[in-house]
């Protein structure tokens, strides 16, 4: 492997840090917004914070290079996909199917 195929691996992979992050902090909100005393305030910090991190994280990634960008768009959207079937497996627990 030469190191730009290494470099493209690290942004997918960091891709996925930053969706876990992004879709877990989701989660979280969902769960913990809903009985908070500030609703509004609690779900627009919360996207204020994991939007910031995420794009933050991008920019760092690319440095420039789209490709890089992509790896790390694909990446993101991999962490999508994964949260979205753990939870459906999470909360279908239990119940009979």
């Amino acid at each position: 492997m030469n190191d730009n195929t290494i470099t493209e691996i690290g942004a997918v992979l960091f891709g996925i840090l930053l969706g876990l992050f992004f879709y877990g902090g989701l989660w979280l909100t969902v769960l913990k917004g809903f009985a908070a005393a500030k609703t509004g305030i609690w779900f627009a910090l919360s996207f204020l914070l994991r939007t910031g991190v995420v794009v933050a994280g991008f920019l760092m990634v690319s440095h420039g290079s789209w490709l890089r960008a992509l790896c790390c768009l694909l990446g993101f959207a991999a962490a999508r996909f994964a949260v979205t079937a753990f939870l459906r497996t999470k909360t279908n627990q239990g119940h009979a199917t």
